[in-house]
């Protein structure tokens, strides 16, 4: 069993004893979607197919934050913010602005790339480096403004 697995296996544990509803239910949808994933591919996944996941669950939470904001639904903005905060405790430590501009130029100049067409050159170089450690929305219009 990878570490991050058995991090989650212990977090939801540790949620059930202290009564922590938010957290255990959070971690029981990390620890679903992942089961899912395991059973639908009949593999064990590893620790970075883990943070793909967790990546992609924090994506979710951030775009219905949004639609319920635009909803004026605050008070399901206030539980996917909750949910949201929770899964960050899974994932790397995120890149800064800088880092992520610094990735960008790097992979631009590593490319050679001049026009929007190279975005996938260059999405392929950077992805690796910053899965679960960016909003690859926002990474993604940052190569944009580069090529652009």
């Amino acid at each position: 069993m990878s570490a991050l697995k058995q991090r989650l296996m212990d977090d939801m544990k540790a949620a059930m004893k202290a009564k922590e509803k938010d957290r255990l239910m959070t971690v029981r949808s990390i620890q679903a979607a992942i089961k899912q994933r395991e059973v639908d591919e009949r593999v064990e996944l590893s620790d970075a197919d883990v943070l793909l996941i967790l990546d992609k669950q924090a994506k979710q939470r951030r775009e219905s934050i949004a639609q319920y904001q635009d909803g004026g639904r605050d008070d399901l903005v206030a539980q996917e913010q909750l949910e949201l905060e929770i899964i960050k405790t899974y994932l790397p430590i995120q890149l800064s602005d800088e880092e992520l501009s610094s990735l960008v130029k790097d992979a631009v100049a590593q490319t050679g790339a001049s026009s929007m067409q190279d975005m996938g050159k260059v999405m392929a170089i950077i992805k690796p480096k910053a899965q679960g450690r960016a909003d690859m929305g926002q990474l993604s219009k940052l190569v944009k403004d580069a090529l652009s």
